[in-house]
């Protein structure tokens, strides 16, 4: 049965099922001897946050993942109506709203922002939306960076990651703000590297019928630039996807269907490499992260629905204000104040 004939309920039981999976491979690399000392360590750190946190809060511990639930399925659909990514939003919001330890928000970001890509890859692969021959060289890198990432993200001190993210959230927010991607970006001659690589391909645009033969230029500085991005995404657990489309369409001139399809591809790859990392360091929560995957496919669905009755520029403009607000508060944090 294809994904695209799958009813609501069906699909979200899917979801469902892919959270309890997630469970087991996090059980799993808990059990794994390679790591049992480190885990056992990280385990009894968030046994021990966890015990602080219900005596600060005076709350049951069921009460923040369903607290998070709610919040992630709000943030699904504001994700789909101003067209970002649900991983961008969630780890500047969780971690300056919620009293979450940032290693554990940035490890369920991760996860979060990779559900989403492998729920999207297959059928954006099926309509040559996403491109293999773009993706893996830039997967390649940015996999390998991620993880490097991930590994410096973990070893920095807390505050120094909160300066960072605060001031790469507000970074993204002003991206946001003033780059125009292009449908169909002029490439007048494709370079040699893009050439060697294959970087080119066609594909059938369903809203005029046509078939758009694209290729790429500009291979060298783009190849570069996703050193930097593998980095930050290992880093923040931001996913990369605010980063990914605007190399792909401006710089590299893919058209903007296929740079969104393939940077949904590429998150399937990078994120993974810097998923383990996380995992592995035990700062994977399942009690964070498959509510937070579930209310934000939840409310995905939702905002699909919505999409054609909203507003997509005010809310827009509503989630680079509220990027702004939380990437000053991540900077606060980091200071002390």
């Amino acid at each position: 049965m294809k994904m695209d004939r799958l009813s609501l309920p069906a699909k979200i039981a899917l979801f469902v099922l892919f959270g309890v999976l997630l469970f087991a491979v996090a059980a799993f690399a808990s059990g794994n001897e390679a790591v049992s000392g480190a885990v056992a360590n990280a385990g009894a750190e968030v046994a021990q946050s966890a015990a602080h946190l219900g005596a600060e809060t005076g709350v049951a511990w069921w009460v923040w993942p369903t607290v998070l639930l709610f919040f992630c399925f709000i943030l699904g659909i504001i994700a789909v109506l101003a067209g970002v990514g649900g991983g961008v939003l969630y780890v500047p919001l969780v971690s300056g709203f919620f009293p979450f330890h940032l290693d554990f928000v940035r490890g369920a970001g991760l996860m979060v922002a990779l559900a989403g890509a492998l729920a999207a890859g297959p059928g954006l692969l099926k309509r040559n939306f996403a491109s293999l021959r773009l993706a893996l060289p830039v997967a390649l890198i940015a996999s390998s960076c991620a993880i490097v990432g991930a590994f410096l993200g973990m070893a920095l001190p807390t505050n120094v990651v909160q300066l960072c993210l605060g001031g790469t959230i507000m970074f993204i927010a002003i991206l946001l703000l003033v780059s125009k991607n292009t449908a169909h970006p002029v490439v007048t001659k494709q370079d040699a590297l893009s050439m060697a690589l294959g970087m080119d391909g066609a594909y059938n645009d369903p809203a005029t019928g046509e078939l758009v033969q694209w290729k790429t230029h500009r291979t060298l500085p783009g190849l570069l630039l996703f050193i930097i991005i593998g980095l930050m995404a290992g880093m923040f657990g931001l996913g990369a996807g605010w980063a990914n489309v605007p190399v792909l369409n401006l710089l590299m001139g893919a058209p903007l269907k296929v740079a969104v399809g393939t940077s949904k591809f590429l998150l399937s790859i990078t994120d993974t490499s810097a998923a383990w990392v996380y995992l592995n360091k035990g700062c994977v929560i399942p009690l964070m992260a498959i509510p937070s995957i579930i209310g934000l496919m939840l409310g995905s669905f939702v905002g699909v629905r919505l999409l054609a009755k909203a507003k997509p520029t005010f809310i827009r403009y509503m989630v680079i204000g509220v990027l702004l607000f939380s990437g000053g508060k991540a900077l606060l944090k980091g200071l002390g104040i």
